[in-house]
C-alpha cells in the first residue's frame, strides 16, 4: 500500500509546492496512463507530487493529524482503484482532491447525529458566475490579510471555525492556490458559489479578526 509520509500537523498552513507547476505539466498524464497499466512507481510518484494538497485539504474537513492521515492514504488507495475512470480531459488536481472531500464528509457525517448531518449538504446555487455580488473594493485585498495571517494562531481558530464548505474554499484558494474554476470542479459547484463562499469566508474572517482586535 502505498504510504502519506512527511505529512506536517493540521496546524496553520500547509505549503502548497509548487501546486500551478505540478498541474499544468504533461508528466501527470503521463504517470497516470503508466499507472493504469499496473506501474505502482508512477503512482507513487503521484502520491508524491499530491500527498501534501490531500493531507491539507483532510486536515481542513476532519480537524484531526491522525484522522486527517488516515484519510489521505484511503483517498489514494481509491483514487488508485478508480484511474481507470479518469478523464484525462480533465485535470488531474481536482479530480483526486474531489475524492478525498468525499471521503472526509462521509468521515464528518458519520459523527454527527442525524439532526446535524443536513449541515454538510450546503446549497450550490448561491452565486452568480459573472460574481457581480462581491464588491469589496473598499478593503484592503483579503488575498494579502489572509496570506499573511495565515501563521497566526488566532486566524488558524477562526478558520477551523468557519463552516466546511468556507473552509474548503479558503483552503484551497489560498493554500493549494487553485482557481475558481479548478476549485468548482472539486466541489462540484458552478464558478459563482465558489466566488460567493471565498467572499462571505473572508468577511467572517475579518469580522472574527476585529473582534479580537478590539477585545482588551
Amino acid at each position: 500500500m502505498i504510504g502519506v509520509m512527511a505529512l506536517g500537523t493540521c496546524d496553520g498552513a500547509i505549503p502548497a509546492e509548487g501546486w500551478r507547476t505540478v498541474r499544468e505539466e504533461p508528466v501527470e498524464l503521463t504517470l497516470v496512463r503508466q499507472a493504469v497499466r499496473g506501474d505502482r512507481a508512477a503512482f507513487a510518484r503521484l502520491v508524491d507530487l499530491y500527498q501534501r494538497a490531500v493531507f491539507g485539504l483532510c486536515c481542513r474537513l476532519v480537524q484531526d493529524r491522525e484522522e486527517a492521515r488516515d484519510a489521505a492514504q484511503e483517498t489514494f488507495v481509491r483514487a488508485y482503484a478508480a484511474l481507470a475512470t479518469y478523464d484525462a480531459a480533465n485535470p488531474f488536481g481536482p479530480w483526486l482532491l474531489r475524492i478525498a472531500r468525499n471521503h472526509c464528509i462521509d468521515l464528518v457525517r458519520r459523527r454527527l447525529p442525524p439532526a446535524r448531518r443536513l449541515e454538510l449538504d450546503a446549497p450550490v446555487g448561491g452565486g452568480r458566475e459573472d460574481g457581480s455580488e462581491l464588491p469589496d473594493a473598499a478593503v484592503r485585498p483579503a488575498d494579502e490579510q489572509l496570506v499573511e495571517a495565515q501563521q497566526a494562531s488566532a486566524v488558524g481558530a477562526a478558520v477551523a471555525a468557519l463552516p466546511h464548505n468556507y473552509r474548503e474554499v479558503i483552503h484551497l484558494f489560498h493554500v493549494e492556490h487553485m482557481s475558481y474554476k479548478e476549485i468548482a470542479a472539486t466541489l462540484e459547484v458552478p464558478i459563482g458559489t465558489v466566488m460567493t463562499w471565498l467572499h462571505r469566508a473572508r468577511a467572517r474572517l475579518r469580522e472574527r479578526m476585529a473582534e479580537e482586535e478590539r477585545e482588551p
